[in-house]
């Protein structure tokens, strides 16, 4: 069975950009007036699974997105692993994951009444 296509993601709410010193290995929430730039970065977490079940899980997603020599990396953010991309390739990394069954959490917005 693939434990793939049984994966929720969702993307976490703010951008994050390397920490100073720490590329590749440490990030930090941008501000919210924060400039934006080439290397901001987009975390998306897992909503099916959590604690130690995820890493596996994460470590799967990171390999289908080497396959098309996407950059990644996976790191704790909040307790959880998170997969960080660069933004410019959130939406190539989507479309990747998706191709392989995990399911992309969307935010609902409320209809004007």
């Amino acid at each position: 069975m693939n434990t793939l296509q049984h994966s929720i993601v969702s993307r976490l709410p703010q951008g994050y950009q390397w920490s100073a010193g720490f590329a590749g290995s440490k990030v930090e929430p941008i501000p919210q007036n924060g400039p934006a730039g080439e290397d901001n970065l987009v975390g998306l977490k897992l909503l099916s699974h959590d604690g130690e079940k995820a890493w596996p899980i994460m470590y799967k997603l990171i390999q289908a997105l080497n396959d098309i020599e996407l950059e990644c990396c996976v790191l704790e953010c909040e307790g959880e692993p998170c997969l960080f991309v660069n933004q410019q390739d959130e939406f190539a990394a989507t479309c990747r994951l998706k191709n392989f069954g995990v399911a992309i959490a969307e935010p609902f917005c409320e209809l004007p009444r």
